[in-house]
């Protein structure tokens, strides 16, 4: 008997000054047991060398991290392997590629961009959930 998972896409946001985000378009995603599926996230971004973040939140608990892409290289959560938690970074896109699948996959996924920090490195980060808990805001 297969097992079915669900996989939510939520939108994360990491803002500065209302120039960069995220937007994930692909909606809900259901696959079986041992399938492989890629989640598909753009960003737009006005710094050079942005950090890309993969998030992923189970029922009733706080985001996870899972994994970080940038220019000069990568990051895996140490629960999150890359032999099957990948994810691919271009200029445009950050795709989270997720193999031989299991149910404890079933989760909202997020992911959010970080600009390289530049100019004052004292600045203050507030960090506010949208009402719903499904959107972080990065003030500062």
């Amino acid at each position: 008997m297969e097992h079915w998972l669900w996989i939510i896409l939520a939108a994360l946001f990491f803002e500065c000054k209302g120039e960069d985000k995220v937007i994930q378009e692909q909606g809900d995603v259901i696959a079986a047991e041992g399938d492989t599926v890629t989640l598909y996230c753009k960003y737009e971004t006005t710094s050079a060398f942005p950090y890309l973040f993969w998030y992923k939140q189970d029922v009733n608990d706080y985001p996870k991290y899972v994994l970080r892409r940038d220019a000069s290289g990568t990051e895996n959560a140490q629960e999150f392997p890359k032999n099957r938690f990948d994810a691919e970074l271009n200029k445009t896109s950050v795709s989270l590629k997720i193999q031989k699948l299991q149910l404890s996959d079933s989760a909202v996924y997020y992911c959010a961009v970080r600009p390289t920090v530049t100019g004052n490195s004292k600045t203050l980060y507030k960090n506010l959930w949208s009402k719903d808990n499904r959107i972080l805001h990065n003030i500062h």
